[in-house]
């Protein structure tokens, strides 16, 4: 089993929705309860954007600058992390909060959502489109995390992470619905939960394993292909680099002094293929 290598020094406490900004050559991560987006620069600087409140998701935009989900809502950024219009609110119940994200490859925006409290079937799967509207795409989730759309383009993969499964959608493509649900895959409790993920350009789908400290590579059949170790229990999410190195982002939140030394930091991989090619936001 490979072993991920520690690659920055710790720069969140929930570091999480890794994203590949190709424009800038860099990555970013979200320091999500502490409001922040990290930009990393392979090899170079880590330089961090202080936006408030809650940091969950960023992807960029086509025409330039970022899309955030926010604790409620979305907001877009230019591209030095200056709000770029006012802020879009989703829904107003303080108990909840957006938790991880993407783009589907007609540019809309998906952001789903959890209750602070983890109260099962509480969460909404929302959905952002260009002209900065919002709609509900699932309800009764309970933990919304990593959304993202095979090169079919007419399916979706998607964890709500306690039950434990990594499930796939049929998606209408055309009206951004999604439609008879199947499980692609099943996770012993004692491996972890699906928690982040990306594809590859070969089909495959890697899912952070929260609580595990493991990456699992998944085949479009839902078979088991490879596992890398992460020297960090709360693994949350990862991303490609646009080639074949794939970058983790690890938590340290509410473990104190338990904390591993590198829980917090980003990790990468080579896992000898090259990674999908993420959407943008059209709006």
């Amino acid at each position: 089993m490979t072993t991920a290598q520690q690659v920055t020094e710790v720069v969140t406490d929930h570091g999480e929705g890794p994203f590949w900004d190709a424009a800038a050559g860099r990555l970013l991560v979200v320091d999500m309860l502490a409001g922040a987006v990290v930009a990393v620069v392979p090899g170079g600087d880590v330089s961090r954007y202080e936006v408030g409140g809650v940091a969950a998701a960023v992807r960029a935009r086509e025409a330039g600058g970022y899309v955030l989900a926010t604790e409620r809502g979305f907001q877009l950024f230019q591209a030095d992390f200056t709000p770029d219009g006012p802020p879009i609110t989703a829904f107003d119940d303080p108990a909840i909060r957006m938790n991880d994200g993407g783009c589907d490859p007609q540019g809309r925006f998906y952001c789903g959502t959890m209750a602070y409290a983890a109260t099962p079937g509480a969460g909404v799967l929302y959905r952002l489109d260009p002209d900065l509207t919002v709609q509900k795409v699932l309800t009764g989730v309970t933990i919304s995390n990593g959304i993202q759309w095979p090169a079919d383009g007419r399916h979706v993969c998607y964890n709500d992470t306690p039950t434990g499964r990594v499930d796939r959608y049929a998606f209408d493509p055309e009206a951004g619905t999604f439609g008879a649900r199947e499980t692609l895959a099943a996770i012993d409790p004692a491996q972890g939960q699906p928690d982040g993920m990306a594809l590859d350009a070969e089909g495959g789908i890697w899912v952070a394993l929260w609580g595990g400290g493991a990456i699992h590579r998944y085949a479009s059949d839902g078979t088991l292909t490879e596992r890398i170790a992460v020297p960090a229990r709360q693994t949350t999410a990862c991303t490609f680099d646009g080639g074949t190195t794939l970058f983790i982002t690890t938590s340290r939140d509410g473990l104190g002094n338990a904390a591993e030394s590198g829980a917090g930091a980003v990790f990468a991989v080579d896992v000898g293929v090259e990674g999908a090619r993420p959407y943008a936001f059209a709006g």
